[in-house]
């Protein structure tokens, strides 16, 4: 696999980048409720403590990236993949992504996790890569090391890792690929 491009996949009548975070404590658990009770997708089967562990691995990884050198401008992060995975597509009644070439992904405010941050931050199972927020330098080694779990996880029978994630730290970066 050498696509190197971050996607970012959604929900087509809902539009791109609509960030749970970004809401108050309250907002945001009312949003998960509704998903929960409409059960039409993979974020339906979320838990009813998920926006409490997604605020602390999102404090985290934040912690991390700066701790590398990282320029975050918000506290929170939008979710993209490194590379194409269309299982995510399967996430959505309606999928659609926005693509973003590697070139333009600006160092400072972008972080990577070998897996989605839930359960890269989470499992302990002494992978090397758990536990840990890669800058977009760091990343090349880890693939290099690594490959694509895209590739070797196609079915996700072998670990929680479908995919490379992405973390973008500035808001300002997103609004030219939002449009709802």
């Amino acid at each position: 696999m050498n696509d190197w491009n971050a996607y970012h996949y959604f929900e087509q009548s809902l539009g791109p980048f609509r960030n749970l975070s970004s809401l108050s404590a309250d907002e945001a658990e009312a949003v998960t409720q509704q998903i929960r009770l409409q059960g039409r997708n993979f974020a339906s089967r979320r838990s009813a403590d998920y926006m409490a562990i997604r605020r602390t691995l999102e404090h985290r990884a934040y912690e991390q990236f700066v701790a590398k050198g990282g320029k975050p401008l918000q506290s929170y992060p939008h979710y993209l993949t490194l590379g194409a995975c269309e299982w995510l597509s399967s996430w959505y009644s309606e999928p659609d992504h926005v693509l973003i070439p590697w070139g333009d992904l600006p160092v400072d405010v972008v972080s990577f996790t070998y897996g989605d941050l839930f359960p890269t931050m989470r499992f302990d199972d002494a992978k090397p890569y758990r536990k840990q927020i890669y800058t977009k330098d760091e990343i090349i080694e880890v693939i290099q090391t690594y490959g694509w779990p895209q590739e070797w996880n196609r079915e996700g029978d072998k670990g929680p890792e479908r995919y490379i994630e992405v973390q973008v730290w500035d808001e300002r970066f997103i609004q030219p690929y939002t449009w709802v």
